[in-house]
């Protein structure tokens, strides 16, 4: 009865400030209710035992999105009150967009297939990790992992083809403090999902979300002035989860009676699993930073 009281009172704190947040005219009040949406989605996710979701809604939903909003205060000219809008035409997509998500979701089997699950979990100890997912992306289908760096990759070098600067103003004082605040948790929280990974919801992908969370926060309040495309060392590290992932899979062909791209021993396989998402951590997190932040204005030569 307890949690049922509590389900209750957290959809509808949800909904209230999803509704208290669009409707505000006060853009801080805005950007404010917003943040404690993304908290109480965060504890959302935390009821359906999702605690990986939990923590990348916490960290992006609420941390990074919040940053974001108080860094374009900073930088907005005029009266923070703004006219009413109109919202019909945002309320007929969202109730479209509902409606077709409902009726997905109707379409789920009720008992779905076990193929599938069964088959990962009969091979799962010949992975190197516990966890079925991290086998999956790691062991038994590592080339969509890789990939997906690789996607990541041309989408940081086809953003980079538009000539785009980011001026980077003082910051606000309340973003700075917030900034100060949340970038070691993120720290923290991106190292724990990077070594849980193996047994538990995480991995790479989440934990370099996280990382690069802290990392864009921290650029955006004047902070990490390395954190540039113009830094060998930044893309060397862009590249890192890709070499990582090609040396590994050149290892696997050179050790004695493997010859399978990709397939390590049961002995050395979660070593390897996770040294390849530690670099994969990294690229994930600075190619993310780099996409959001962009480079930094230049200052101009004297003459």
């Amino acid at each position: 009865m307890g949690l049922l009281l509590f389900d209750v009172v957290l959809c509808a704190l949800l909904l209230t400030l999803a509704g208290a947040a669009m409707l505000s005219r006060q853009l801080v009040h805005a950007v404010t209710l917003f943040i404690a949406f993304g908290v109480m989605m965060a504890l959302a996710w935390a009821r359906l035992q999702a605690p990986d979701l939990a923590l990348a809604e916490a960290a992006i939903g609420a941390g990074l999105t919040g940053a974001l909003c108080f860094t374009a205060l900073a930088r907005y000219a005029g009266d923070a009150g703004y006219p009413k809008p109109k919202l019909w035409l945002p309320l007929v997509f969202v109730a479209a967009v509902s409606a077709l998500l409902l009726y997905s979701v109707f379409q789920i089997p009720a008992q779905p297939t076990t193929e599938l699950s069964e088959r990962v979990a009969e091979h799962l100890a010949v992975s190197g990790v516990s966890h079925p997912v991290t086998a999956v992306l790691l062991n038994f289908r590592a080339w969509d992992t890789l990939l997906e760096l690789l996607v990541l990759l041309l989408a940081l070098l086809g953003a980079r083809q538009v000539p785009s600067q980011l001026p980077l103003h003082a910051g606000w004082s309340l973003s700075v403090s917030w900034s100060r605040l949340l970038s070691p948790m993120l720290l923290l929280l991106s190292a724990y999902l990077l070594w849980r990974g193996a047994a538990a919801p995480g991995g790479a992908f989440q934990a370099g979300a996280l990382l690069a969370s802290g990392l864009v926060i921290l650029r955006l309040n004047q902070q990490l002035a390395w954190l540039s495309w113009q830094n060998f060392a930044v893309r060397t590290l862009v590249l890192a989860g890709l070499i990582a992932f090609v040396m590994a899979g050149l290892a696997s062909l050179l050790l004695p009676g493997q010859l399978v791209w990709l397939s390590w021993p049961v002995a050395l396989a979660g070593g390897i699993i996770l040294l390849v998402e530690t670099f994969a951590t990294l690229a994930i997190a600075l190619t993310l930073a780099l996409l959001v932040v962009g480079e930094p204005e230049q200052e101009p030569a004297d003459a």
